[in-house]
């Protein structure tokens, strides 16, 4: 079992004919079951064409009602991937990936308050996220699937390269994932730590967490309160961001220190008081889960 997409799930493209997008839907076509996986692409100029075989649709509406697809993955460039993300909500997909970074803040709130007013149940991972993967089955977004290997352990991080350093880890132990999520560190996103958590938590198939935040914002103090009251499986976690001066963004968009909120030392003391066990280190990720398992 996994969250979120497995090897029956069906997965447009939106921004298949940028580079960007025909060089990772190719890649993520050669990994486990993307063969049957990417079904089609979209493009509103370029409908009855095809990349290498994948059909390219004029909308995501048409896309879906062609192929029964359940899932888009966005590549489209910033001015336009927010009305992109707002086309796959309108058609009623169950989840929009969207890798796309330096969307505008403004457009993302536009964009995330339609969903809210609209009732939305179409979930959001992103944007400015490397995507998830099941391993040995499907992935979607531009993770090095070579890195992963099918397991137990849930990997949720708001930051692309230490994701890749957590699963490395996990990996090496032989333990491997069941999936991992990169959520994204933009201000205004989708999927919290908090609701990958919950999926993690209902999946018996995941033993353990490993949880990865980064400095700004509270998502991840409110995560560990979370996981306090309701979480049946250890979680280790690890902050970036340990010495980044206040006021100062390091990175990522919403990592950000302001008003003495959301330093690493008040996440980790946080996570540390709710159960999580946490280190400093991030060579160490992996060490820490095999100690509580």
């Amino acid at each position: 079992m996994s969250i979120l997409i497995d090897r029956n799930t069906k997965v447009i493209t939106q921004g298949i004919t940028g580079k960007t997008g025909q060089y990772h839907t190719r890649m993520c076509r050669e990994y486990a079951n993307g063969e049957a996986a990417f079904v089609a692409g979209v493009h509103p100029k370029k409908a009855g064409e095809d990349f290498e075989g994948i059909p390219i649709y004029a909308s995501v509406r048409d896309a879906r009602a062609a192929t029964g697809a359940s899932v888009s993955v966005i590549y489209v460039p910033p001015s336009g991937a927010a009305e992109a993300i707002w086309e796959a909500v309108q058609a009623e997909l169950e989840l929009v990936i969207c890798i796309t970074e330096g969307i505008p803040v403004r457009d993302m709130v536009v964009v995330r308050d339609r969903m809210r007013k609209a009732g939305s149940k179409t979930l959001l991972l992103g944007p400015n996220c490397p995507g998830l993967i099941t391993p040995e089955e499907i992935k979607i977004g531009i993770m090095p699937g070579h890195i992963h290997r099918k397991g137990r352990i849930g990997v949720v991080s708001r930051s692309g390269t230490l994701t890749y350093e957590a699963v490395a880890q996990v990996t090496a132990l032989g333990l491997g994932q069941s999936s991992a999520v990169g959520i994204g560190g933009d201000p205004v996103n989708g999927l919290k730590h908090i609701d990958v958590l919950r999926l993690f938590n209902d999946d018996p198939e995941t033993d353990a967490v490993v949880m990865i935040g980064e400095i700004g914002g509270t998502d991840e103090e409110e995560a560990a309160h979370w996981v306090k009251a309701n979480m049946k499986k250890p979680v280790v976690g690890f902050i970036a961001g340990v010495t980044a001066p206040p006021g100062k963004r390091m990175g990522h968009a919403g990592a950000i220190i302001s008003g003495g909120k959301g330093t690493a030392q008040e996440k980790l003391a946080v996570m540390d008081a709710c159960g999580i066990k946490v280190t400093r280190d991030p060579s160490e990720m992996g060490s820490l889960l095999k100690t509580v398992l």
